[in-house]
């Protein structure tokens, strides 16, 4: 079976995206997903994201992460998904889409530039060594003063799997610079470090304003793979309304692979 796909990235996250209107999705199992995803022997990403129809929304978004499973939500890839169905003619300037948590809106600010509205945050927990909330992913914010410093692979790993965190989580490294703050983000389901993860410096930045009650939204976010904004409205110290996600979600390349 011989599956076209396009290869997106939203800052530095990126993720193979396959138009499957026609072909439904059951040909995404476990292990053509994790063999696709895989950088050496398949073509190579952070995510595959199934674009499928839906009776109420212009579309609706199935992601899987790289180990195969089927993943919640991906903020950068609901981005670039935003941009694919852009270039698919299925939107114009702005859409709405469901996905595993829920309705999301996104817009086209300029090509290349998405926006993404992301659900009500509520709840978050503060710890001893950070904060925990759930942005659409369950994230775990803690802070340090020196973030290239941070063993983010061997650090991460380990809290991910703490007891604490029954079904795991995603660590974010945050630190705070002039003007915003800078994250470093070990994902689970990729189980490694990547670029940038969405959901996680949404998690990120609504905990930085906790963390240093002078900062406010928006809050400009650095990443390895780039810069994101992070808008949102603070209803009390554990309720976040009216958040969206805005940067980068640009087309690397296209092509055909066989399954």
């Amino acid at each position: 079976m011989n599956i076209p796909f396009h290869k997106y990235e939203g800052a530095g996250n990126d993720f193979i995206l396959v138009d499957s209107r026609k072909i439904g999705s059951e040909w995404a199992t476990y292990p053509v997903v994790k063999r696709l995803c895989d950088r050496h022997f398949g073509i190579g990403a952070d995510g595959l994201i199934l674009l499928l129809p839906s009776d109420s929304n212009d579309f609706h978004m199935k992601y899987f992460n790289s180990d195969g499973n089927e993943g919640t939500m991906c903020g950068n890839g609901g981005r670039c998904l935003g941009a694919f169905a852009h270039r698919l003619e299925l939107i114009g300037e702005s859409g709405t889409f469901s996905a595993i948590d829920g309705l999301h809106t996104v817009t086209i600010h300029r090509p290349g530039h998405v926006e993404l509205s992301l659900n009500e945050v509520s709840g978050v927990k503060v710890l001893d060594d950070g904060y925990l909330l759930d942005t659409g992913s369950p994230h775990f914010i803690t802070f340090t003063g020196e973030l290239d410093q941070v063993d983010v692979f061997g650090t991460g790993r380990k809290i991910r799997h703490e007891p604490r965190f029954r079904d795991g989580v995603n660590i974010n490294f945050t630190q705070l610079i002039p003007g915003g703050i800078r994250v470093r983000t070990y994902e689970r389901g990729v189980e490694n470090e990547t670029l940038s993860c969405g959901t996680g410096v949404t998690a990120a930045a609504i905990a930085a304003t906790l963390e240093y009650p002078d900062l406010e939204s928006p809050v400009e976010v650095q990443t390895r793979g780039g810069t994101l904004e992070v808008s949102f409205t603070p209803v009390n110290r554990e309720t976040f309304t009216d958040i969206r996600l805005t940067g980068p979600a640009t087309r690397a390349f296209e092509g055909t692979i066989d399954i």
